[in-house]
């Protein structure tokens, strides 16, 4: 027998994955979405906004990434950002309705005169009253804990893919890298950001694969991000097929399962997604973006577009007010989820 809806396990074997994965389309919508309300309140999205703080000349090979040195992808790089300049964009984000302001940079690590720099500016977002998060490569257990001193709340490192698939994305640092910068940031005290991509070429044990490992670490990571590849000319992906629409929506759905009390956010490809897709993807569990015009380098839906589709499925921000139409039973806040 399946788990009850709102049991939050760490244990899960690879055929038990594959298994949610082979359940009828609208059977696992529907797990999906029992999971969802028993952890989080109903028809509410949360919402971040990335920004590329230092952009381009990273040295890593990752087959994805339009900011690798090795690959000629148009991509001009670009010093770290001015203090001035972020504060002033985490302040048109939080206008724009943003809680959580993202600073991305393309470094493998970050050195101690740009680590001091960025805690600056994350003393700057923390003083608007948004939600801080970074994203800056590997970490030791030393930068962890002085970006949790300069009161930073998520960092952001993604596992990519499975284990096993890995190999075939990135050569320049392993996958115990990527675990070991996790175990640091839990144990500075940050919430952990980590999701993956798919479409890169990956089987779907692969997807399975890498949905497991997240959800068999020993906390959940807080938000999941999913997501689908952006193609860019000049990188090894360019050329990947595009992955098909429901296979994108099941991986949400096995991530809400999985993951009952993590908000899982649809992140890259999403300028891409019909409004169709993206409301499949809000009924399989997904409660948060990233909104505004870009991501790091690639895309993103404007915000005008955003707010039409929330308007047309009836979401709101979450914190705000529930949708007039919904029930005491959809919008009350579960004891599950009070701490997230």
């Amino acid at each position: 027998m399946s788990p009850p809806p709102a049991t939050v396990r760490h244990d899960w074997s690879q055929q038990e994955v594959q298994a949610l994965f082979a359940l009828p389309f609208i059977d696992l919508l529907l797990r999906a979405q029992q999971v969802h309300r028993a952890h989080h309140e109903a028809n509410t999205v949360q919402m971040s906004t990335l920004l590329s703080i230092k952009t381009g000349a990273c040295p890593e090979d990752c087959a994805y990434c339009p900011q690798s040195v090795r690959y000629d992808t148009g991509v001009e790089a670009e010093a770290l950002m001015q203090v001035e300049q972020v504060r002033a964009a985490a302040g048109r984000a939080k206008a724009a309705g943003a809680t959580r302001f993202c600073m991305g940079a393309a470094y493998r690590s970050p050195k101690a005169r740009e680590l001091k720099v960025i805690a600056q500016m994350i003393r700057e977002v923390r003083a608007l009253g948004l939600e801080s998060c970074a994203t800056l490569g590997m970490l030791t257990p030393a930068q962890a804990a002085e970006l949790r001193a300069a009161g930073l709340d998520y960092y952001n490192h993604n596992l990519d893919t499975s284990p096993e698939f890995y190999g075939e994305i990135i050569s320049t640092r392993t996958y115990q890298d990527r675990l070991d910068t996790l175990e640091a940031v839990r144990e500075a005290g940050m919430k952990v950001c980590c999701g993956g991509i798919v479409g890169m070429g990956e089987s779907a044990a692969d997807r399975a694969g890498l949905l497991r490992t997240l959800a068999n670490l020993p906390v959940h990571p807080e938000s999941v991000p999913i997501n689908q590849l952006v193609k860019v000319a000049g990188t090894p992906l360019a050329g990947a097929a595009a992955v098909d629409p429901f296979d994108f929506v099941r991986i949400i759905a096995v991530a809400r399962v999985l993951m009952p009390a993590s908000h899982v956010r649809l992140s890259a490809g999403r300028e891409a997604m019909s409004d169709e897709l993206q409301a499949l993807c809000f009924m399989a569990g997904a409660n948060s973006i990233f909104y505004g015009e870009r991501l790091l380098t690639t895309g993103n839906p404007d915000v005008e577009r955003d707010r039409q589709l929330f308007a047309r499925l009836g979401l709101v921000p979450e914190g705000a007010a529930a949708p007039a139409h919904a029930t005491g039973a959809e919008t009350a806040q579960p004891a599950a989820a009070a701490a997230h």
